[in-house]
């Protein structure tokens, strides 16, 4: 058996999310499909990480077990023309058997887009806003993130982790233009629900709502209900993934 890492990107306001959901369509159910009518045998394909309904990704990475050695180039096209349009395959990568695309990454990082303006090509992928926060005081509660590692007060209620431990390496809002901004967050691990209830809340402080110490405060009391409400789905995108390079094989 031959493990590959698969790259792909996807627009996910078709689907449930990317994890196989037992009553809606999902991208590891589409991807696992595809592969199976290619590879001529049921394939089981594990990602990186779970994208909730309705957030994009630019790059997921996800991994599949072939009886054989695959012509790379060949199945990304091949896949590209099996899979419907809003899910792109970019590269198919040979990595040692070990390798696990959940669990030996060892960053990911998301960005989460907000407008000011009333934009129809942007209001599927930016949340707008009808008034500009105080993104400097916003930047200011970010930083706070980078000095804790539990993160309960930003995580799904009821699921199924063991720990809610994550080491934030940057966090922080860029102005892309006069009426767009960015919020990118890198971590080693998220929470479910972490990135969109983290946004919901630094725009409480961009508003006036909370304080900086007030948003610190969220995150030591840990407690889901104290912090703001999430930000929806739809500007959301995970947007790297790294990986140790050992893990690699070059044929």
């Amino acid at each position: 058996m031959q493990r590959y890492f698969i790259y792909l990107s996807y627009d996910g306001a078709n689907y449930h999310g990317w994890q196989v959901q037992p009553n809606g369509e999902s991208v590891q159910a589409c991807l696992e499909r595809a592969l199976s009518i290619l590879l001529r045998r049921e394939t089981d394909v594990t990602g990186a990480g779970r994208t909730d309904a309705g957030v994009h990704a630019a790059l997921m990475v996800a991994h599949f077990d072939a009886e054989q050695t695959l012509d790379c180039a060949l199945m990304v096209d091949k896949l590209n023309r099996l899979l419907p349009p809003d899910i792109a395959i970019h590269a198919l990568r040979p990595v040692r058997p070990e390798a696990h695309a959940r669990f030996s990454a060892t960053s990911r990082m998301y960005r989460y887009y907000v407008t000011t303006a009333k934009d129809p090509f942007r209001q599927q992928y930016h949340l707008r806003l009808f008034h500009e926060p105080d993104f400097h005081e916003m930047n200011r509660a970010a930083t706070v993130l980078m000095e804790y590692l539990d993160f309960t007060s930003f995580s799904k209620l009821h699921t199924d982790v063991k720990t809610n431990i994550c080491h934030v390496t940057e966090a922080q809002w860029t102005r892309l233009d006069a009426v767009t901004w960015v919020f990118t967050i890198r971590a080693d691990r998220f929470l479910r629900n972490m990135v969109r209830a983290i946004v919901g809340t630094l725009l409480d402080v961009g508003r006036g709502k909370l304080t900086v110490e007030g948003f610190r405060h969220i995150i030591e009391v840990k407690d889901r209900c104290r912090a703001g409400t999430s930000a929806p789905a739809q500007a959301l995108f995970l947007a790297d993934i790294t990986y140790p390079e050992s893990l690699f094989l070059s044929y």
